[in-house]
């Protein structure tokens, strides 16, 4: 069986060897990976899973594995193809499953932790809407699934509102975090203050009894909030998984090991590591790791749970119930009871239940959590309507043709569930060096005491003992620890104070890397409303036609109306009254002014009303169309004298803001829902690197897939609901926060202001932070190398140095003070 994949993430031919070494060595499996285009030939005895390949992929990098479709082409790019996203299948919904994928696409039933890793486990999401419960007011013993009447007191029964489920593993680790802060701070500053001159806690206590308090307050870090590092170290050894876990629980463990020993034991310990008569103590190392660590869970656990917080907005779009018409009866029922060929009738204001069609009546529906665009759509009978759009001022009777999982908005949630899911975990740099770390530390440590024990000083065996356990103890990563969150910290505290909300480390490691933005139009790059850009009358009498149209539309609630009507308040145009007025659908309207008969619409309503319009007002109004605009014919007294032109203005901002980017070689693509010509021409005036037309939410979706399989990292911009799936499926989302509470839970980051420029400081802000990052890794990295030497007795020898364990301390701090140092300096950063 031979099949073609394509792999993304690969930049080199050494990134190329490796994803081919890792899938030839799964079992009956023979692999070819290419770098140009990026594919995997695969040949096997039977079918292999994509979550076994991308198991197998995970071993050897950050490579991500995905089905090859052509036969959908966005680009004319040969070979393109659509990435296949890793995520579950919706029977997992309510179930638990490990972030790393370990098992592929194995789940549980409930929280028991990753057999192969350790990590908790992640709830996934439920893509089903909650069936309403309907309870008495007064009597809330009476909860039933359907409306009726109180059998107690027969009062209507009123909707239940769901107890939304808490996020079980978020609020255990915060518990821990908190107990974790209690006692490590405590024990960080008395161990601090042991390094400062006239030590003031020894006016009270003497160091001895000091230590065993250090003892005691580490106890509930070590043996309750940290300890499911310990056993996730513990698996990851078993599995021979090794990773960031084994690193910490080894360090902090031996830390604490030894501290012990040198609390209880003094005696057995030469006089190199004691200091004042005590044995210098590791446990403010232990228990300050432990806690740091605790705080990355945390922040992570917090990120798992923004899909499912999107998720459900986007649940709470559909409506919980309908009216199905029956035998010429209304009757509501749960929208949960829809059958296909149902007929439902809509009225005023609600939101449409299920995807169909018009059977009866019209109405004018806003839809644009589909398309994005602001402006409604004019449907008739036969016309299609889509789950959660909402109507108008009508009511319409509309035939159900797909419900459940089969509507639109359906679909938009699974593929926001599928998309947030896709990506592969982010392999931190503390996993990747901990697979040869790790063993190399434990090697040194072992070499240290067989050459102790047999060529040093006696006692030989004890100077080997406490030498290799130096070892274990000074490669604990305590600057490590703190390199990345405190870099992150500062980092994000500046974001915000700039109007840049950043949610985790992640989308501050990719906005660093991004190479090409997506970007919708409306609200993102436009405004996101209709505004009149002009009123063209063949008399010159432009602001008598707008007191005309202005007055005509005053009572109307459609945008379009709205958008006449605040340029004639704008101008102090004053409005009065309209005589014999008529809303005529699909059309526009008409009536009296001024003893004016005037009518506002298109070339459709001219021609009922046979209203002349001259060749050359014609021309004008095409030209006008053809740069995107909506335009309305204006007549008077059965002569068409002119045309209003309502446009989507284009943000101040938003040009400086996509000139620089695409300066420091980032591609700006604009896709967007609204039709060609008015797509050309944003994308002419702004000069973008491309743009894409009349774009569903898959559109966008599988346009971002395509870009990531050609190696791109992409940011999405973006401000509704049909941008949703694409914000969760990019390397990171950004959402404005003039826009959906869905688009918001969906992004990573979110701008304050809503416009590009906020893309520009968050870029910005991301090379710093990144910069800032790695000069802290230098500091952690350069002190483990010297101090791994030193503790190891390779300058015993040479100077008859040791390390003694108090300075081994005064250099952890110095390197934890100036990672911290370093990290402060952001605060200063102008982005």
């Amino acid at each position: 069986m031979k099949n073609t994949y394509t792999i993304t993430g690969m930049s080199c031919n050494g990134c190329r060897t490796k994803a081919e070494k890792a899938l030839n060595e799964m079992e009956a499996v023979e692999a070819t990976v290419t770098l140009e285009p990026p594919i995997a030939t695969i040949i096997a005895e039977k079918s292999v899973s994509l979550f076994k390949l991308q198991k197998a992929l995970y071993k050897a990098g950050n490579y991500v594995i995905s089905e090859i479709d052509a036969s959908n082409s966005i680009y004319s790019t040969p070979q393109a193809s659509t990435m296949n996203a890793l995520a579950l299948p919706s029977s997992a919904s309510g179930k638990y499953y490990c972030p790393m994928f370990c098992e592929g696409d194995t789940v549980y039933d409930t929280q028991v932790g990753c057999p192969v890793c350790g990590m908790d486990l992640v709830k996934a999401p439920d893509l089903t809407a909650t069936k309403t419960k309907y309870t008495c007011p007064m009597h809330p013993e009476i909860v039933q699934d359907h409306p009726g009447d109180c059998s107690i007191c027969g009062l209507d029964l009123v909707p239940k509102q769901a107890v939304e489920e808490q996020d079980t593993a978020y609020l255990d680790l915060w518990r821990k975090l908190k107990i974790a802060l209690v006692f490590t701070i405590p024990v960080f500053i008395i161990s601090m203050l042991e390094m400062v001159p006239n030590n003031p806690l020894l006016q009270l206590m003497e160091t001895q009894k000091w230590n065993w308090v250090q003892f005691v307050l580490s106890l509930p870090v070590v043996f309750y909030a940290g300890w499911m590092f310990f056993v996730r170290a513990w698996k990851s050894m078993l599995t021979w998984n090794l990773n960031m876990f084994t690193l910490i629980g080894i360090g902090t463990g031996v830390a604490f090991l030894f501290s012990v020993a040198g609390l209880l034991f003094p005696q057995y310990f030469p006089d190199e590591f004691k200091h004042h008569g005590t044995v210098s103590l590791y446990f403010e190392a232990s228990v300050v790791i432990l806690t740091l660590v605790l705080l990355g869970q945390l922040m992570e656990a917090k990120a798992h749970g923004q899909t499912n917080k999107a998720i459900k907005e986007l649940l709470k779009l559909a409506p919980t119930e309908a009216t199905l018409v029956l035998d010429g009866q209304d009757k509501v029922i749960s929208i949960h009871d829809i059958k296909k060929g149902d007929f439902l009738r809509v009225k005023p204001g609600e939101k449409i239940p299920v995807d169909g069609k018009i059977a009866d009546g019209e109405g004018t529906i806003d839809e644009s959590m589909i398309s994005g665009e602001p402006i409604p759509v004019d449907k008739t009978r036969g016309d299609g309507v889509i789950a959660g759009t909402i109507n108008g001022n009508t009511s319409f009777v509309m035939l159900a043709e797909k419900v459940g999982s089969e509507t639109l908005l359906s679909q938009i949630v699974q593929m926001v569930n599928n998309a947030s899911r896709s990506r592969a975990p982010i392999q931190k740099l503390a996993d990747r060096i901990a697979k040869y770390f790790v063993p190399t530390v434990v090697i040194i440590s072992a070499l240290t005491f067989i050459i102790w024990a047999n060529f040093g000083p006696e006692p030989a065996a004890v100077y080997g003992f406490i030498n290799a356990v130096a070892v274990l103890i000074i490669a604990c990563p305590c600057a490590l620890g703190l390199a990345t969150p405190m870099s992150v910290m500062v980092g994000v505290g500046k974001g915000a104070q700039s109007g840049v909300l950043i949610k985790n480390a992640e989308a501050l490691e990719n906005m660093n890397k991004v190479n090409v933005l997506i970007t919708d139009k409306t609200g993102t790059i436009t405004e996101g409303k209709p505004s009149v850009e002009k009123v063209f009358s063949v008399n010159d009498e432009a602001d008598t036609l707008l007191h005309y149209i202005a007055s005509l539309n005053q009572y109307s609630e459609h945008p379009l109306a709205q958008a006449v009507v605040n340029d004639a308040k704008t101008k102090n145009i004053l409005l009065t009254e309209v005589k014999d007025f008529e809303a005529i659908s699909g059309k526009g309207v008409t009536g009296t002014v001024a003893n004016r008969k005037v009518a506002l619409g298109n070339k459709k309503l001219m021609e009922q009303l046979n209203s002349a319009v001259a060749e050359d007002l014609e021309t004008k109004i095409s030209t006008e169309q053809k740069l995107g605009k909506t335009v309305s014919y204006i007549s008077v007294d059965g002569i068409a004298v002119g045309f209003v032109s309502i446009s989507d203005k284009i943000k101040a901002t938003s040009a400086s803001a996509i000139t620089e980017l695409m300066r420091q070689g980032v591609e700006v693509i604009m896709i967007t829902g609204d039709n060609e010509n008015t797509a050309k021409a944003v994308a002419t005036e702004l000069h973008l690197s491309g743009f894409i037309a009349n774009c569903s939410p898959e559109d966008k979706l599988v346009a971002i897939q395509r870009l990531q399989a050609e190696g791109k990292i992409v940011a999405m911009a973006g401000d509704g609901i049909n941008d949703a799936p694409a914000l969760a499926q990019a390397n990171i989302g950004i959402a404005m926060e003039t826009g959906t509470d869905v688009a918001m839970e969906s992004a990573q980051i979110t701008l304050v202001k809503g416009d590009l420029q906020g893309i520009v400081k968050a870029k910005n802000l991301s090379q710093a932070v990144m910069r800032n990052i790695k000069q802290n890794l230098f500091f952690a990295f350069i002190y483990n190398v010297l101090g791994i030497s030193v503790a190891s007795g390779l300058l015993y020898p040479i100077f008859g140095l040791l390390l003694s364990p108090m300075i081994a301390a005064a250099a952890m701090s110095f390197s934890s003070v100036s990672v911290i140092a370093n990290s402060l300096r952001l605060r200063s950063f102008k982005i």
